[in-house]
């Protein structure tokens, strides 16, 4: 894991949550530690992550994640047993 990772990481566990990580950081945080992306329909993604899954839409027009997904991530993240 790269320091934008761990940069990146970091900021998904910060409180109070931030609205301002880039959704392909996340998406380059959880390739990087072994998980994967498959594509759906539109701009749904599938995540996968040690057996545990994340599905959701990518962000459009703008590239930010919401809060609300940073915290999905960030939950994922914990079952995964992922913690900065």
């Amino acid at each position: 894991m790269n320091a934008k990772h761990r940069k990146t990481l970091a900021a998904i566990f910060a409180r109070p949550t931030s609205a301002s990580i880039s959704f392909a950081d996340i998406e380059s945080l959880i390739k990087t530690l072994g998980g994967s992306i498959s594509e759906r329909e539109g701009s749904r993604v599938k995540i996968e992550l040690n057996g545990e899954q994340w599905r959701c839409h990518r962000p459009h027009p703008g590239k930010e994640a919401k809060r609300y997904q940073v915290e999905e991530a960030r939950e994922l993240l914990m079952r995964a047993g992922v913690m900065p």
